[in-house]
């Protein structure tokens, strides 16, 4: 691991509503919802009086019933990204984006032509300030993980440098859902037990720890809280999933509104998929039911594919499967994410039962690449709201 603080992860603040505030004047010190019927993003403003992503927007208003809601504007938000990305690549080629809205840096070898890397911290948020005329917060330290809560420590607008001898000082009294990967369910855990910091954790054993919440994500939790974690700044990774998802609202939906909204996704994820040249063995459905629980199911093909039929099938048999939990809890998140990727060249050469849905398929996917994916629809989307797509990283970063 390195023996310095080099390692910067730079976060944009409340992005989608920071970008209509710069953009509207008259919003700016306001409180900004942005969305339709869920909340996509809010403002700090918003934020403090409760309003979280994902709510309802109506939901939102009685929280906050000043609140100005605007539409997403995608286009907006993609362009201020790549303005900010621009900005990181002109500060250090090592540059590995997360997200449109953060990513990490490293700049160890730039202390003799560019300074400190609390100084050069300092020019970056200047430089996210004048050029793109957003707020930026960013933590400094020797690790990815420990850069991350710091960013997020110094929110909003903020920079928050850990030396490498106040490491412990910082992280051990910090609540463990500060741990990269900790969520509702692994803090409950958690929480039982009696352990509520990340130093009460790093005080276990690791072994102790593997038993409590499974070997791997044991393994890994015990690390980040005794401060390991050699994974370097990859300028080079490309994604091993593409995945997207919808935020649902509160209102009540059957089984078959959430196929069409399922169906919706597998579309413009296949498409993507065959985009970047890749196929996927792995298809998981990522559900968030009406008690803010999670919930993940995964199915792993025989072998790769790109085409949305095989995708589509396997995507609706996990739906089904979670049919009874979903009319019993309801559901407020839907997300799809399609995993261990390879190279297209593994895809086989023709769908193992060619019947007519597979031709009537593979022609909608041969017509989407050449002109687009508006270029067709299915009869059962027709009318249908298409939601909100995030941009996204593209995916060569």
């Amino acid at each position: 691991m390195r023996g310095e603080a080099t390692v910067l992860h730079a976060d944009l603040d409340a992005f989608y509503a920071s970008v209509e505030q710069r953009d509207q004047p008259a919003l700016r010190g306001r409180p900004v919802i942005v969305g339709g019927g869920v909340v996509a993003a809010a403002s700090y403003e918003a934020k403090m009086r409760g309003v979280r992503t994902a709510m309802g927007v109506q939901r939102a208003l009685v929280l906050c019933p000043d609140a100005v809601v605007v539409r997403p504007r995608m286009e907006a938000y993609s362009a201020a990204s790549r303005a900010v990305f621009a900005i990181f690549h002109d500060t250090t080629p090592h540059v590995e984006g997360l997200s449109i809205d953060e990513a990490f840096l490293e700049v160890g070898g730039l202390r003799h032509i560019a300074g400190t890397p609390e100084q050069i911290a300092v020019r970056l948020r200047e430089r996210v300030r004048a050029e793109a005329g957003l707020a930026i917060s960013v933590g400094v330290a020797r690790t990815k993980f420990l850069a991350k809560v710091a960013s997020a420590v110094s929110k909003p607008d903020g920079l928050l440098v850990v030396e490498p001898d106040r490491e412990e000082a910082f992280l051990h009294p910090l609540p463990v859902e500060r741990l990269w990967g900790v969520g509702a369910v692994t803090a409950e855990k958690l929480h039982a037990r009696g352990i509520h910091t990340v130093g009460q954790l790093a005080e276990l054993e690791g072994a102790i720890a593997e038993q409590m919440l499974g070997k791997a994500a044991g393994a890994h939790l015990h690390a980040l809280s005794r401060l390991r974690d050699p994974r370097p700044v990859d300028t080079t990774k490309r994604h091993g999933s593409i995945g997207s998802q919808r935020a649902l609202g509160n209102r009540s939906r059957t089984v078959e509104e959430l196929g069409l909204i399922l169906t919706q996704i597998v579309d413009g994820l296949a498409k993507r998929l065959r985009d970047r040249g890749s196929a996927c063995s792995t298809v998981v459905l990522r559900l968030r039911y009406g008690d803010y629980t999670k919930a993940t199911r995964s199915r792993t093909l025989a072998a790769p594919t790109d085409r949305t039929e095989l995708l589509l099938g396997v995507a609706h048999d996990l739906l089904a499967g979670a049919a009874r939990e979903i009319s019993a809890r309801g559901v407020t998140l839907i997300g799809v994410s399609l995993a261990q990727l390879a190279r297209a060249d593994a895809v086989q050469p023709e769908l193992p039962i060619w019947n007519d849905g597979a031709r009537l398929d593979t022609a909608l996917d041969e017509v989407r690449d050449r002109f687009g994916s508006a270029a067709v629809t299915r009869a059962a989307l027709i009318g249908r709201d298409a939601g909100v797509s995030a941009p996204r990283l593209p995916e060569h970063e």
